[in-house]
């Protein structure tokens, strides 16, 4: 055996705590991919495929990817994939635990913060100081008055305080503006002569005085120290906007002698390279200086980056140096970064033991802090410290598209898509197959499958979909993951393409996607959704001879003995949950007989839509191996309590819940975006239930008097209403953080609903339009005022055909279907009338 695998194990297994990096940007964003390979532009990064990290780079990801070894090869892999699953294969390979971002780079098309989370369980948010500042300068000061320093002052430390509960640190870039240098004892009147030079240069404001920028990182220290922020600051080499001689972390001598910040913790960002020996010496003599070596890796050479972190560890304790990417713009850089780290960091210690400063176990333990203990005990972050089943992680040559290699105890993948009826489908196919073969072309899947409603598995007459014609279900690979009860067995959701890389206007999680981007791209919006999962636990028995599936016990609402009896039940589906890294706020008895809710975590629309699609996979699998059936129809037996899939919808511009008002002043609590989108989607309320309550039994369950919601208004925390603004625990009185719509079912696609919404919510937002007055008594006793939604499926359909801006935003082909599916539902339902009795199997 190796004299070193035990280091070169615990390198390799530890799950990464990347420290600082920064937003991934949309494929068709104009900052070009070559960018990934180099920090140059203009003319200069013409060069930049010359450069040892380039061609070392370049066949690494390519590697990965299992594609062309070269720059057009790479594009075309990625054009095909996707981002999604681009980023998906990235990240699994890179192994990373947590990220914290640093969002005040403005790149074209960025994702905002909530996006990553589908691709790490831990995303924090890193602020940076002189991008706050420059946004405010970009606004007009209150009440139109000229800016003064005081006014600025106010707004900024007010701005920092408001959400450094909510961040993991903040971050300077005086190094790129005027110099390391920092001056902490800038006059008022030099302060107040900088800010008029800055607003004298116009907008869009760029703050470049050095005084003034002095002071802004002086304010934000007072506001670290206050709240026990640490400050990143970025040192040594970058673009050529830095002047690298003022780089140098030693002109930061006055600034760490000054007593007042001397607890205040300073990171040293990039190996301040070409200084790390600078560096080094700081973290030595200053208990308050931290290092970190993103940046350095992987752009540096091999020896480059080998001889950066050994000077780094020359004289700082290695309790002080950490890990990150600086990943940013291209998956791909956290990728190449958390790889050539674990490489460099392996030679490093592994010298290190060669040379007798350390032994085996102490080099093993410096891997595991330099690549994650440090970090989480210096932000703080919530992260289990655990190490990575090499078996069962995803390398490169497992991700490797011409790979013939699958997972050593994987044996079968399933591949799931949820039809426009809100079935649950699936493909299986063997590991080998799917890692070979599936993964890069996707399985052919007739176009028929998307025009078959709850009653018959065959195509509805009006689709327009037959036999004739395939698609393909290809993987999305951010989605895939061991099964928690077949653990030979995984699963991932599937996209529907026409041929890779080209989606299929029928496919619903690309309708999401497209309606998502369209509210990003006009109103630079995000929504949030999370969702209440009701369901009943049916238990079989025989009568006459008959099977029969009644309710698994008779206990009321919140009944302790209910969930006693349905305790070992859930302590699976929370577990199955937990692995599928899907959030679980609570659960409890529901009201009907053998009723369950289970409440999930809010998070990007998409994701939540993802997250509902495999809760109903756990919740019915568990239920199976303990002998019983888990239902999610609206109203299984028309003599209980119906089920809903009620969801709380947020708006988020910049990772900050824009939904909420910013002060006590709004009407309602909810800001003027919020106001109106909510708006739209009241306005819209009668044609979204054609995709939110998708089948005639829907609307057995969307009754006056039972919470449901029957009446077209609003209510403030009234639960008889359809839209319910919210005020959880937490939220200052007076404002809501979301709102929650009652009239979704578990037999909606969740992809299709919220596309409904979202397109409801951006048509407020163009119309500009305004909330009627809340109701805050039952709806029903105002009946003879209040307009009733639809009392049937033929009448939310009604709605739905007189909706244009359903037509324009959802598309004209994937409509026609969902209405001729609608109508086969009408017409099968009302021939047959105790029908919706065996929806309890499909759903």
């Amino acid at each position: 055996m190796e004299k070193y695998a035990e280091l070169r194990e615990a390198v390799e297994k530890v799950e990464l705590v990347d420290a600082h990096a920064h937003n991934i940007v949309a494929l068709d964003s104009a900052f070009p991919f070559i960018g990934c390979f180099s920090e140059a532009n203009g003319d200069a990064l013409s060069y930049a495929t010359h450069s040892l990290c380039f061609k070392r780079s370049l066949r690494e990801i390519a590697e990965l990817y299992g594609s062309e070894v070269s720059l057009s090869g790479v594009e075309e892999y990625r054009r095909c994939s996707g981002l999604q699953s681009i980023t998906s294969i990235c990240f699994k390979a890179a192994r990373i635990a947590a990220i914290l971002i640093d969002d005040g780079i403005d790149f074209d098309k960025k994702h905002d913060i909530q996006w990553h989370r589908s691709f790490t369980p831990i995303v924090g948010r890193i602020l940076r100081i002189e991008h706050l500042a420059e946004k405010i300068l970009d606004e007009e000061a209150p009440d139109g008055s000229p800016w003064t320093l005081d006014v600025f002052t106010a707004i900024f430390v007010g701005k920092l305080k408001s959400v450094a509960d909510g961040i993991s640190g903040l971050k300077s870039i005086a190094a790129y503006r005027s110099g390391l240098e920092i001056n902490t004892n800038v006059s008022r009147q030099d302060a107040e002569e900088g800010l008029a030079e800055v607003l004298y240069a116009g907008k869009p404001v760029r703050i470049t005085n050095k005084n003034f920028i002095d002071y802004i990182f002086t304010c934000s220290l007072e506001v670290a120290l206050c709240f026990d922020l640490p400050m990143q600051l970025h040192t040594g080499f970058g673009d050529r906007d830095l002047d690298l001689r003022l780089a140098n972390p030693l002109h930061l001598r006055t600034l760490l002698e000054d007593k007042r910040f001397s607890k205040c913790r300073i990171v040293l960002l990039h190996a301040s390279y070409p200084f790390s020996k600078e560096a080094s010496y700081l973290a030595s003599v200053y208990p308050q200086v931290y290092l970190d070596f993103g940046l350095a890796i992987p752009k540096l050479s091999i020896h480059g980056m080998i001889s950066s972190v050994k000077e780094l560890l020359e004289l700082a304790p290695i309790k002080k140096v950490m890990f990150s990417t600086d990943g940013y713009a291209f998956p791909e850089t956290f990728y190449l970064g958390a790889k050539k780290a674990r490489e460099v960091v392996f030679t490093v210690l592994r010298d290190a033991c060669i040379d007798g400063d350390l032994s085996i176990p102490e080099a093993v333990e410096a891997a595991e802090d330099i690549f994650a203990k440090n970090a989480i005990q210096f932000y703080k972050l919530n992260v289990a410290m655990k190490s990575i089943d090499l078996k069962n992680a995803i390398c490169p040559k497992l991700m490797s598209i011409g790979n013939n290699s699958s997972q050593n105890d994987i044996t079968l993948v399933r591949i799931i898509w949820v039809d426009a009826s809100g079935q649950q489908r699936c493909r299986v196919v063997p590991a080998r197959r799917f890692y070979d073969v599936v993964l890069k072309n996707g399985v052919g899947l007739t176009f028929a499958c998307m025009g078959m409603s709850s009653a018959i598995d065959g195509p509805a007459d009006g689709t327009n979909l037959s036999g004739v014609g395939e698609t393909r279900l290809v993987p999305d690979l951010s989605t895939k993951w061991r099964i928690p009860w077949a653990k030979q067995e995984e699963m991932v959701l599937a996209d529907m393409h026409l041929k890779p890389g080209k989606p299929w206007e029928y496919c619903p999680r690309e309708a999401l996607r497209r309606i998502s981007k369209v509210l990003k791209e006009e109103f630079n919006l995000v929504v949030n959704a999370g969702f209440e999962v009701e369901f009943y636990l049916l238990k079989r028995i025989l009568r006459e001879g008959k099977e029969e599936w009644v309710p698994f016990d008779s206990t009321p609402y919140c009944s302790t003995s209910a969930f006693d009896a349905a305790s070992p039940i859930f302590h699976e589906v929370l577990a199955a949950l937990q692995s599928l890294n899907v959030p679980v706020e609570q659960l409890h008895a529901e009201a009907g007989k053998g009723q369950f809710e289970i409440a999930l975590g809010h998070t990007v629309c998409s994701c939540s839509a993802d997250n509902l699609i495999f809760t109903h996979e756990v919740i019915k699998a568990c239920a199976r191996r303990h002998g019983l059936l888990a239902t999610f129809v609206p109203k299984y037996t028309l003599d209980d309590i119906g089920s809903g899939s009620h969801v709380h919808i947020s708006l988020w511009e910049n990772g900050e819940n824009v939904f909420m008002a910013s002060g006590q002043g709004s009407r309602y609590g909810i800001s003027k975006v919020g106001e109106e989108f909510m708006a739209g989607v009241l306005h819209h309320l009668p044609s979204i239930l054609a995709f939110t309550a998708p089948v005639p039994n829907s609307y057995d369950r969307i009754q006056p008097d039972t919470w449901s919601g029957a009446y077209q208004c609003w209510g403030q925390e009234n639960r008889e209403a359809p839209l319910r603004t919210a005020c959880p625990p937490g939220v200052p009185d007076g404002l809501v953080s979301n709102f929650e719509i009652k009239s979704f079912d578990g037999c909606a696609n969740p992809h299709l609903g919220l596309a409904s919404i979202i397109a409801s919510g951006i048509d407020g937002l163009r119309k500009h339009l305004q909330l009627p007055v809340p109701v805050d008594e039952n709806p029903s006793d105002l009946s003879a005022e209040l307009r009733r939604l639809p009392k049937s499926l033929s009448e939310s359909l009604e709605a739905l055909g007189k909706d244009n801006v359903m037509k324009d935003l959802i598309g004209e082909k994937l409509l026609v279907a969902i209405k001729g599916i609608r109508k086969a539902e009408i017409n099968y339902y009302s021939q047959n009338v105790d029908a919706y009795k065996q929806l309890i199997h499909r759903y």
